[in-house]
């Protein structure tokens, strides 16, 4: 009989000798190379569920393809495993995070490996070992003695920097005269070592900065405005407030330009890069200085992509945390001001973006307008970032909605200074009584005469030039990404290789690494911005006097260059050997979820490049293809509860009642029938609930599609199907489901049809199977025809291997499976046992089930189908050598006959009036005509 079970069991053992040697990867051989990658799983406690293995089958399916058309492919598995859920865990179980990781990891590696996904183990990393983490710590050492010179666009050492200054100052390194002005190297020279470590930090690519941040008390961390909701943490729904704090911070965006143009390269799916390009965001416009009315010698430096509406600025705005707001609000305001300063303060940046009603206070100072003098008011607005751009805007309310509504709130001048080429500027003042005039490529008005009449483009390159000459502003792209906060107040994470020395970061010794993250018995957070690690004293106090960084990193570290080490991961010398990693990098094809289609993707990019420009790398690009798998939807149950009752009503009759619905273990659900006795058994509170049964005495749920999640109750283990199934039968229904990129909703049921394929292959080598049925597994030597298959036979399985061929390569699965099941069923019809169709279908269909083409394969008398070859297709027995022609006697169809392709108009005449199934209509009568359509049909009139 069929007993996938006993099959699975025997096969995984034998994949599992020798850590799993049958997938090991060889390093600089003569082959082509394939380099296979799943995005890095964390290893959560819950284990998987059908919907995580999607990809991870399909990636085991190309590599095991790939195998067989004689690449040498590499296909590693590692374990993302520091970070805040491992650690919250650990705090509300009082079990060590290495401990639970550890057991974490060993559950998802067993379960990977119960799915018969062929990995190379010996490559395994985890971010938690410090001999991986060392070359973390190693890769944030190079990037913080790295600068990026603005002048040829690359990272270079820190070195280098040191050396120019010595030798010319910094006149000739632009980016630095904002802030420290223009020095030479004797005024260097006489800097004290504070001094000189401000302007190398100003430089640096990775720096402390004292920063406002979303603080979790609850959580004991730093979050980032996208964990941040409403002023609740997204994990736990903890307050979050803005404090300033000094953090480690990396200069991403340095490489803006290169992350963007870069992008072009990628065979990546166009929504991924453009997610991308407006993370970055970048923006063409000026720069222009407004000064302070009241204190010529300030100025309010805007960046507008609009610098042809410059006339129509009647107001201007500054972010609360903009540090002229102290300097130029007037006593009179400075009251309200700081109120509002403070009211805004602890808004998540989200939401102030999103915020629809616009609030500000009016500072009481004025700036002059450069270009039109005119005297404009300055207010402070919570709408207004400082972190995008330079926290200050003009505001041109006549055309710009958000400046509209504050000037209309606010009863401020709105002047339009664009307008339609048909349209006089009393029609477009007319147009701003209910909303902003966005003529965007209108004729410029109300303006200064050098600007008036041209259109925007003119006028917006006529403004340049003028501040420019003015020495005011100036032309320049902007970018809305910025730079990475990068330090975490938690225990579980890597440990910054930096140490304090009168107050000063200075990094550790390369020989010094790993810097180990200490063992803390009390690693709950203190409730301060003091992270945890501050507790372990001896570790952070060194014999000469120094003192370690107690931030540790964000759980994206690792994963920014984890592709990296699997090339080459026990070398204790080299972050990767220069040979292998020129051999192997960069990553053929990525898959994962569409949820790293920016921070992951993006921070990997950026570490990548900086390794490149350093020469770490040989590739400018880690990622050359990316795919995102769709997601496996789960089916949720919905019953319904009287509000404020312990009473639950059957969905036929929950209209009749105030009710509200709950989600419920699907478990405890069998075609939409609540099982009553489990669900009361489920929960304490449920004990003594009552129930409104429908009239026939059954308690029916309502069904909803949505993400599969333990939250939701409609988790599947993968190892429930197994256990009934195989591994197989799950593979192939992941795979059967849909196509790779979509999502789709699971359905146990529906994998009885992808069984009974898998029974019917069985067959074809056991036509007795079915008389063995419920009897123990035992091999039995197989009888399989050795005579030349028929040109019938032929075509079947070459339409499939044809089939196969280019669906994989396209990651068209779903159809690659459905062609098996028809030529199955194909060869089923013919009885087909022939060894010359059946070994070159076992081997194209093996990485989609290889454990029963595994247990075929050697029953066949061969051992290892890796070292078999993939079967190539021949078109020439693809080819149609005859056509059917439907007959009619008539006008009625009374036959269809496939008659030789080169067959003549009489031949084709003859050949039908000679068939026995024709003849019995004819009944011995002479056709009075025969209409032969050649290809067609053939018509015959009695």
């Amino acid at each position: 009989m069929f007993n996938p079970k006993e099959i699975d069991a025997f096969w995984q053992a034998e994949w599992a000798k020798n850590n799993y040697a049958y997938f090991h990867a060889q390093d600089n051989i003569n082959r082509p190379k394939f380099y296979i990658l799943d995005m890095f799983p964390f290893p959560s406690g819950s284990g998987l569920h059908v919907g995580h293995p999607l990809g991870y089958i399909a990636t085991d399916i190309i590599a095991r393809y790939k195998k067989l058309r004689g690449y040498n492919v590499l296909h590693p598995m590692g374990w993302d495993a520091f970070g805040l859920p491992a650690e919250q865990y650990a705090i509300e179980t009082g079990i060590h995070p290495a401990i639970s990781t550890q057991k974490n990891i060993e559950t998802y590696k067993c379960q990977l490996n119960r799915i018969g996904l062929g990995y190379d183990w010996q490559r395994e990393i985890n971010t938690t070992d410090p001999q991986y983490y060392k070359w973390t710590q190693w890769i944030f050492l190079k990037i913080y003695n790295s600068w990026f010179d603005e002048r040829i666009q690359k990272a270079r050492p820190i070195e280098t920097l040191i050396e120019e200054v010595e030798k010319h100052g910094n006149k000739n390194i632009p980016q630095s005269h904002a802030e420290f002005g223009i020095f030479d190297a004797y005024m260097w020279d006489k800097f004290s070592e504070k001094e000189k470590h401000a302007f190398l930090s100003s430089q640096r690519l990775a720096y402390l900065a004292d920063i406002e941040v979303n603080w979790c008390s609850a959580l004991g961390t730093v979050l980032a405005n996208e964990e941040v909701k409403d002023g609740l943490s997204e994990r736990g729904g903890h307050p979050v407030e803005r404090i300033p704090m000094k953090q480690w911070v990396m200069r991403i965006t340095a490489y803006s330009s290169r992350l963007l143009e870069d992008l072009k390269d990628l065979d990546w799916p166009e929504s991924i890069k453009e997610m991308q390009r407006n993370w970055i965001g970048q923006s063409k416009g000026a720069e222009i200085a407004f000064p302070v009315a009241e204190n010529p010698h300030l100025s309010i430096k805007i960046f507008t992509t609009r610098a042809d509406t410059v006339c129509g600025a009647t107001f201007m705005i500054l972010a609360p945390e903009h540090e002229l707001v102290a300097k130029i609000t007037t006593p009179e305001q400075k009251n309200a001001v700081e109120q509002y300063v403070h009211q805004s303060k602890n808004k998540p940046e989200r939401e102030r973006i999103a915020n629809k009603t616009k609030t500000g206070v009016f500072t009481g100072a004025y700036a002059i307008n450069p270009i039109n003098k005119a005297k404009i008011p300055v207010y402070i607005a919570d709408y207004v970032i400082a972190g995008y751009g330079t926290g200050a805007i003009m505001c041109v309310p006549a055309h710009d909605e958000r400046d509209y509504e504050f000037a209309k709130i606010y009863n401020l001048p709105i002047i339009p200074v664009l307008t339609d080429g048909d349209k006089s500027a009393e029609e477009s003042q007319k147009m701003l009584e209910k909303h902003a005039y966005n003529g965007l490529d209108g004729k410029v008005i109300n303006s200064i005469p050098e600007i008036n009449g041209l259109n925007s483009a003119q006028a917006e390159n006529k403004i340049i030039e003028i501040v420019t000459q003015m020495g005011i502003g100036k032309g320049v792209i902007n970018y809305k990404l910025r730079d990475w906060l990068f330090s975490r107040q938690r225990y579980w994470g890597e440990p910054f290789p930096i140490v304090y020395k009168n107050g000063l970061p200075y990094p550790v010794d390369e020989k010094e690494l790993p810097v180990i993250l200490p063992e803390l018995s009390d690693y709950k957070p203190t409730g301060t911005p003091e992270p945890p690690l501050s507790k372990a004293k001896n570790w952070v106090h060194l014999p000469d006097g120094s003192t370690r960084e107690t931030n540790t990193m964000p759980n994206w570290a690792g994963s920014c260059w984890y592709f990296l080490r699997y090339i080459d991961p026990n070398n204790p010398n080299q972050l990767v050997s220069p040979d292998k990693e020129k051999y192997w990098m960069n990553v053929d094809l990525y898959v994962g979820g569409a949820e790293h289609a920016v921070l992951h993707l993006l921070y990997a990019r950026f570490w990548h490049k900086v390794l490149y420009d350093l020469g770490y790398v040989s590739h400018k690009e880690p990622f050359q293809k990316l795919i995102n798998q769709g997601m496996i939807l789960g089916v949720s149950e919905y019953i319904y509860k009287l509000k404020s009752e312990n009473t639950f009503v059957s969905y036929g009759k929950h209209k009749d009642y105030d009710t509200q619905a709950i989600r419920v273990n699907i478990h405890f659900v069998q075609d939409n029938v609540l099982d009553i006795e489990k669900f009361k058994a489920w929960r304490p509170e449920y004990k003594d609930a009552e129930f409104i049964c429908d009239d026939d005495g059954s308690f029916k749920t309502r069904s909803e599609v949505e993400k599969m999640s333990k939250t939701y109750y409609n988790v599947i283990n993968p190892d429930e199907i197994c256990d009934k199934y195989g591994a197989d039968a799950f593979r192939l229904y992941e795979m059967f489901l849909g196509p790779l990129t979509d999502s789709k909703p699971w359905n146990t049921n529906g994998i009885d049809g992808v069984y009974r394929f898998l029974k019917k292959l069985w067959r074809l080598f056991y036509p007795d199977a079915d008389q063995h049925e419920g009897k123990p597994y035992s091999r039995r030597p197989l009888q399989l025809d050795e005579n030349e298959p028929t040109a019938e036979e032929l075509k079947i399985l070459h339409t499939f291997l044809k089939k196969c061929q280019e669906d994989i390569e396209n990651y068209a699965f779903n159809t690659v499976v459905s062609a098996a099941m028809i030529c199955v069923n194909e060869l089923s019809r013919l009885n087909c046992r022939k060894r010359a169709i059946l070994e070159p279908f076992i081997i194209a269909l093996s990485p989609f089930a290889p454990h029963i083409c595994e247990e075929l394969w050697f029953l066949m008398g061969y051992k290892q189908i890796f070292n078999a070859k993939f079967p190539e297709y021949n078109d020439t027995y693809l080819v149609e050598n005859t056509i059917r022609y439907p007959v009619q006697v008539n006008g009625k169809v009374r036959a269809n006959l496939d008659l030789p392709k080169s067959a003549t108009t009489e031949e084709v005449q003859r050949l039908v009036l000679e068939n026995a199934d024709v003849q019995k209509y004819l009944q011995g009568k002479t056709p009075k005509k025969v209409i032969v359509v050649p290809g067609k049909i053939v018509n015959i009139v009695l």
